[in-house]
């Protein structure tokens, strides 16, 4: 499909016995959100870990932009414009919200890791990032080491960094984790405004922001997808309930 701008094809990995990801397709295309739910174990973790390509797969292959990029190591794929945020933060903790967004603006000129040169005196480095941290609305906390930010504020400032990569899609990983009411309201609103910026695929157990949010939904349960459709396609569905909605 001339929209797809990745695509997953017969996915497998197995740890002995067990079969993490069996047989598993799906895609994601221009502008929208795409969720992946299911069960605790269902093997959504592990399908993140080949995506961003820190775990490869058995078999199987991964499209990205129409690239086969199976074989690419995380770095690789990130250049390529394959952003991701973890379920457990990744942020530099000891650095302020500002310097974490340069650091990753850095990245993309081609000048990582230029610690002889003090970050604080490059303004257009600063201009980018203050930029990715407007987007976020967390620039009034651009001096605030990200240790005392809020945890709501972290998850902010993941995607911050994210954007400073400039990516062609977004691949989120529970990106709900921890929140309350209020902070999960928020960033739904802001997620549902960033997949203009690039498509997401979304790992999430809050049934609240998927069913507000994604525009096809992947239900995985045991390594495998038993449907892909729309939010009332997947409601409606008596396997669906059976497998997990009915444990809500």
């Amino acid at each position: 499909m001339t929209d797809c701008i990745l695509k997953i094809s017969n996915l497998q990995k197995r740890f002995g016995s067990l079969k993490a990801t069996d047989d598993l397709s799906l895609d994601l295309r221009v502008g929208e959100i795409h969720a992946v739910i299911g069960p605790n174990g269902a093997g959504k973790s592990t399908l993140i870990k080949q995506i961003c390509g820190e775990l490869a797969p058995d078999s199987g292959s991964i499209e990205f932009l129409g690239r086969q990029i199976t074989d690419l190591d995380v770095a690789a794929r990130a250049r390529l414009g394959l952003g991701r945020t973890f379920q457990v933060s990744s942020l530099a903790m000891e650095y302020s919200a500002l310097r974490n967004v340069m650091l990753a603006v850095q990245s993309v000129q081609g000048s990582s890791f230029r610690f002889f040169k003090s970050l604080s005196a490059d303004q257009p480095l600063r201009d980018s990032a203050m930029h990715c941290l407007s987007e976020v609305g967390l620039e009034h906390r651009a001096d605030i080491c990200a240790a005392q930010l809020s945890h709501g504020e972290r998850r902010q400032l993941e995607i911050a960094v994210v954007l400073a990569l400039q990516p062609k899609a977004f691949l989120l990983d529970e990106p709900m984790a921890g929140m309350g009411a209020e902070g999960s309201q928020k960033l739904t609103g802001f997620l549902d405004q960033l997949r203009q910026r690039a498509p997401i695929l979304m790992v999430e157990h809050d049934m609240d922001a998927v069913f507000s949010l994604a525009d096809r939904i992947s239900v995985l349960v045991y390594g495998k997808i038993i449907m892909t459709g729309t939010v009332d396609q997947v409601r409606s569905d008596a396997r669906v309930r059976e497998a997990y909605l009915g444990e809500e």
